[in-house]
Order: structure tokens, then C-alpha cells, then sequence
């Protein structure tokens, strides 16, 4: 048994004590044992929670999941102190030193007009740190973890950024009916569907940025529409 103080309220001290306890000699079994591996799905759902928590504006919900994040974070920090490679300072300090870095218009002398120049700098500082050198170095750079249409979204701003963008409606309505006669090729053929389905969704997602539209948010809402109408549609019937 660990003797661990009770508090009125505990703090940010606290929670990184509780985990190291939980990862010690005499703690969780199950705690002791995870990997930065064997966490990652766990991290992906707690992001989830806090996006919904987001969403539904509730903020009891959102300080647990918060706390839910956060803990996860301080597991990861925690099993790379082990190893001996960082700490959660060690996190804190390059972060603090990344933020300071690329808002030289806040920390520095530097002066930018507007929001759109304050963004545009912030992706030019991006590039310089990680040494892209060209779009296709900044596209190869968007993470691969990501949901599709976010990850096509990024991409296709960094083409549009060096020139290359589809803005012409009547050209991407083009684009959109041969990508999906395609798909219907693939389909009855027996061809390749995942490329023509991909090709069709990646023409959607510059549909959703010239409506200034979210392509995820759009699917959701698509998915809550097609639940109510199918329970609706289900309930006439009984």
C-alpha cells in the first residue's frame, strides 16, 4: 500500500506523483507494463472524448477529458524518463522554445499586418526548422495518422501555397463526375475501387475547401443526418 496524502484540491504536481506511483516498484501491475505502443489507441479515444466534450460544449465533460489527455501525456513523458531520453520538463521547455520561435511578431521585433501574414510566417518558420525545402517536402511532412480528409485538406493547401489548386467550380464539377464514373467503372469491372474511391473523396475534399467547409465536420454531420432518418424510417414501419 502506497501512504499517498489526501488533499483538499490536487495539482499538476500531484497528478505527475500519482503516475510515477502507478509506474513504480509497488504499483499497478497493469500501469508498469504499458508501452507508448499499448497506449496509443488509448490516447486516440481520449482526444476523441475531448473533441465531443468540445462539441458539445460542456465543460464538466471537457475538464475530464482534458484531465483524460493530460494523463495520457504525462504516461508518455514518464515512460521515455525511464528510458532516460526526456522528461515531462524536457516536453515543456521545447515547447515553450517552438512557440517563442514562431511568433516572432509577439516575442521579437518582427511586424505582421494581418492573421492571413501571421499564418503564412508560421508555415514559413515551420518549413525552415524541418528543413523542407519544397511543397512537396512540406506535403510529405503532414502526418500520416491523421484522418483522410484532413490529411487531403493539409495537403492540398501546401499545393495551393506553391500554385496549385483546383478553385474553378465547373472544372471540379469535372473532376467530381469523372472520379465517380470511375468508381462505377471500378465497381462493375472488377478494377482497382480503392484508387478510384480515393480519387473521388480527394476531388471532395477541394469541393469542401472552396465551400470553406470542414470535410470532416461534413461527414459527421452526414453520418447524425443519416441516423435520425434511418431511425425515423425504421419507426414508421413498426
Amino acid at each position: 500500500m502506497v501512504n499517498f496524502p489526501g488533499k483538499e484540491r490536487y495539482d499538476a504536481q500531484d497528478l505527475r506523483a500519482v503516475v510515477e506511483i502507478l509506474r513504480g516498484e509497488n504499483g499497478c501491475p497493469w500501469d508498469r507494463v504499458q508501452t507508448h505502443a499499448t497506449l496509443r489507441r488509448d490516447l486516440l479515444e481520449e482526444c476523441a472524448e475531448l473533441c465531443e466534450a468540445i462539441d458539445r460544449e460542456d465543460p464538466h465533460m471537457m475538464r475530464e477529458e482534458l484531465g483524460d489527455v493530460w494523463l495520457q501525456v504525462i504516461f508518455h513523458a514518464s515512460i521515455e524518463q525511464e528510458l532516460g531520453h526526456f522528461d515531462l520538463d524536457d516536453v515543456a521547455d521545447a515547447e515553450c522554445r517552438k512557440l517563442i520561435s514562431r511568433h516572432p511578431h509577439v516575442f521579437s521585433d518582427t511586424v505582421v499586418k494581418d492573421v492571413d501574414r501571421e499564418l503564412e510566417l508560421w508555415e514559413e518558420l515551420k518549413r525552415s526548422e524541418k528543413r523542407q525545402a519544397t511543397a512537396a517536402d512540406a506535403m510529405d511532412g503532414v502526418c500520416r495518422t491523421l484522418p483522410g480528409l484532413w490529411r487531403a485538406e493539409k495537403i492540398q493547401k501546401k499545393a495551393a501555397a506553391d500554385g496549385e489548386d483546383v478553385k474553378d467550380p465547373g472544372e471540379l464539377t469535372r473532376k467530381l463526375s469523372a472520379a465517380a464514373e470511375n468508381v462505377g467503372k471500378a465497381l462493375g469491372t472488377g478494377g482497382d475501387v480503392t484508387a478510384a474511391l480515393g480519387e473521388l473523396l480527394f476531388h471532395a475534399v477541394y469541393a469542401a475547401r472552396l465551400a470553406g467547409a470542414d470535410p470532416e465536420a461534413a461527414l459527421h454531420a452526414k453520418c447524425e443526418d443519416y441516423i435520425r432518418t434511418y431511425r425515423r424510417e425504421r419507426e414508421q414501419s413498426e
